[in-house]
């Protein structure tokens, strides 16, 4: 027979914004359950960037998840454009007094599952069979344990963490979907090299053979990104030609590229997205499976974050209440800054890569609003305030 329990939340989806809203709700006095399908080490030995805002930085912190952002992580106050061969610094403690932590988004995971197994959370990895029913009046997961054992769990409210490829966004008919997207004709081909760092902060370049990034990790590993198309055949890539095509984008005023080892390579495609949708009856979505941003602007964690900050303050009023016409406050609010953050880095996006079908005069225009950032305060300020991140 299965094992049956009742509790407030049950969240489907272990990663950052799962574990972070199961933490808050722990600290508000709510209890919740948290299922996911992966196994822990399969999560945080999964390499993904992290560059954290401000405000990401002070909810783990201040929250008690961990300090160890502040002791391991490395703060960065501004990011270099590079573009015509030269490069410009964009001072974000100069301008906006803010900075952001480079922190893979694997070492967030894992202090937050430390955190949860610290303070006795019920997080559940490598789980099967996962299922929710009647999510609109009387929520019910169901699962399998990694031990065989059956579980029927009786919520109040399920909450969707469970990424891009979200079993629950298909709980909500498509009908009641109120969807938007957009699809970009490029990629991103990125590898993972053992070389020093070439910059002291990221590199973000625009060049008339497309774009490129360079990114850090480690003082001894280094992440960089090229723009490609999105069914580029990594085979088609061996290790010159990527560093060639590199040495080529970032060339310029003196610039030199530390090469290295290749250890990784993939292909990343992305797009843009956002689901309206984020509550249908006691159902709430957060994170990617209500919205992806494409990866120029650093933001999907931080928005994912942001979006669990919100939820954790609602849930609660909700569930004093017994109305679970709350829940509608969580859109309302979350979906002001997720515009924004889509708006941000859709322009970072458009602004630094090459289209296929572009021309000379979508160069020269791309360049001119390049110059216009890097030549103005007021411009500089926009970016690096949306970078940092806007105040919640």
């Amino acid at each position: 027979m299965p094992i049956e329990s009742r509790i407030p939340v049950a969240i489907v989806g272990a990663g950052p914004a799962g574990l972070m809203l199961s933490h808050l709700l722990a600290r508000r006095g709510i209890e919740s359950v948290v299922v996911e399908i992966r196994s822990r080490h399969e999560i945080e030995t999964t390499n993904r960037a992290g560059v954290l805002e401000q405000g990401a930085v002070r909810m783990l912190v201040d929250e008690g998840v961990s300090d160890r952002v502040l002791r391991e992580g490395h703060e960065h106050e501004g990011i270099a454009l590079r573009f015509g061969g030269h490069g410009y610094r964009i001072d974000f403690r100069r301008l906006v007094d803010a900075a952001v932590w480079l922190y893979p988004q694997q070492q967030v995971f894992t202090d937050l599952a430390d955190a949860r197994a610290r303070d006795g959370g019920d997080v559940r990895f490598e789980v099967t069979d996962v299922s929710v029913e009647d999510h609109l009046t009387s929520p019910t997961l169901r699962f399998t344990d990694a031990d065989g054992e059956q579980h029927v769990v009786r919520a109040d409210i399920i909450v969707g963490a469970d990424g891009s490829h979200s079993y629950c966004r298909g709980l909500v008919p498509p009908a009641e979907r109120r969807e938007y997207f957009t699809t970009y004709p490029y990629a991103w081909l990125g590898i993972l090299a053992e070389a020093p760092p070439s910059a002291d902060e990221l590199v973000y370049v625009h060049s008339d053979r497309g774009f490129a990034l360079l990114s850090q990790r480690t003082p001894t590993v280094q992440r960089m990104y090229l723009q490609c198309t999105p069914d580029e055949d990594l085979a088609q890539w061996p290790d010159d030609r990527i560093w060639e095509e590199l040495i080529a984008r970032t060339a310029g005023d003196g610039f030199a590229l530390a090469t290295g080892t290749i250890t990784e390579k993939s292909i990343l495609p992305f797009r843009s997205y956002v689901d309206e949708t984020m509550r249908h009856g006691r159902l709430v979505l957060v994170g990617d499976a209500a919205h992806t941003v494409p990866p120029t602007g650093a933001k999907g964690l931080n928005l994912a974050l942001a979006d669990v900050g919100i939820l954790a303050d609602v849930i609660p009023r909700a569930l004093a209440s017994g109305d679970m016409d709350v829940l509608d406050e969580y859109a309302e609010r979350a979906l002001d800054r997720i515009w924004k953050v889509e708006s941000f880095s859709y322009w970072m996006t458009q602004m630094l890569h090459l289209r296929p079908d572009g021309d000379a005069f979508d160069v020269h225009r791309q360049v001119g609003e390049l110059r216009r950032i890097v030549t103005s305060d007021r411009g500089s300020a926009y970016l690096a305030e949306a970078y940092t991140g806007w105040a919640t």
